[in-house]
């Protein structure tokens, strides 16, 4: 297996990213798509392709692609942040503390932190 071998889903998921930083998000999707096909089980692909679909502004998408990622690996703390993002974006904020709540568990990232402070402070919510 290289860098460059199109059977394999790294190939695809490091083509959505990099589609993703260039704000191609359609070709992005397609890309997550196919590494998604070839692991149904690839978390990392699943929050990624969540992250497209919400710089297309797709949110429900974007959140159900956000939840397979957490079904899939409920440990994976940058999915639970990225949900988190999505649903303060949403405004629904009980629900994205709670996601900031499991991602700060997870990891105790000061930017996950941050973000719950934030959120906390704008709607005062405990």
């Amino acid at each position: 297996m290289t860098a460059f071998d199109q059977s394999q889903p790294e190939f695809w998921h490091d083509q959505g990213c990099r589609l993703c930083e260039t704000e191609q998000y359609a070709a992005a999707i397609a890309a997550f798509d196919q590494a998604i096909a070839l692991d149904p089980g690839n978390c990392k692909a699943w929050s990624n392709r969540g992250n497209a679909l919400s710089g297309m502004k797709r949110q429900a998408e974007a959140l159900h692609s956000y939840d397979r990622a957490v079904a899939i690996e409920p440990n994976y703390h940058q999915a639970w942040f990225n949900r988190a993002l999505l649903l303060t974006e949403m405004a629904a904020y009980v629900n994205a503390v709670e996601s900031y709540d499991r991602a700060i568990a997870l990891d105790p990232d000061p930017i996950y932190q941050h973000g719950k402070a934030a959120l906390w402070l704008k709607h005062k919510l405990t």
